[in-house]
């Protein structure tokens, strides 16, 4: 499993081409070679890169799902809407189909963010925003993920 750090601003030219940082490019140099998938977010209006070891994992969760339940087939089909290959150019560069460019928003400044094993691509004002509302409630959100698990807890 990767994990990844750091979050990066960059441009969109025209065609949808995004330079992938220099820090990610290392940080993904074992898997380059692989490609990677890019698809819509479920949560937020934003694209998710994994590379394909990572996408590959999640397929063998999905495929774990009960395609005769129909939520489950609903399911699929939104997560997999879109869903592209893509690789890293000899220039450091992603083409981001237009589809996914407007699905997500995205212009001309981009922000590229870790989001543990996969890249988050975002517009950067929608980023801003998505990062500035849930500060708000950054510290109940905390204690209510991280704060109270059994394993944790000491009597």
């Amino acid at each position: 499993m990767i994990n990844l750090i750091g979050t990066y601003e960059c441009r969109a030219d025209a065609k949808g081409r995004v330079m992938i940082s220099s820090t990610f490019k290392k940080q993904l140099s074992s898997v380059l070679q692989d490609g990677f998938v890019v698809k819509r977010a479920v949560f937020q209006p934003c694209l998710e890169l994994y590379p394909m070891q990572e996408w590959n994992l999640m397929m063998e969760k999905i495929n774990k799902l009960n395609k005769f339940k129909k939520k489950n087939n609903d399911f699929i089909r939104r997560f997999t809407a879109g869903v592209q290959l893509v690789d890293i150019d000899a220039t450091g560069r992603i083409l981001i189909p237009k589809n996914l460019m407007d699905f997500a928003g995205i212009e001309k400044q981009v922000v590229l963010s870790s989001s543990v094993n996969i890249i988050e691509i975002w517009d950067k004002g929608k980023y801003e925003k998505a990062i500035d509302d849930a500060t708000v409630d950054f510290a109940d959100l905390a204690e209510e993920v991280m704060g109270n698990t059994e394993e944790d807890e000491v009597s």
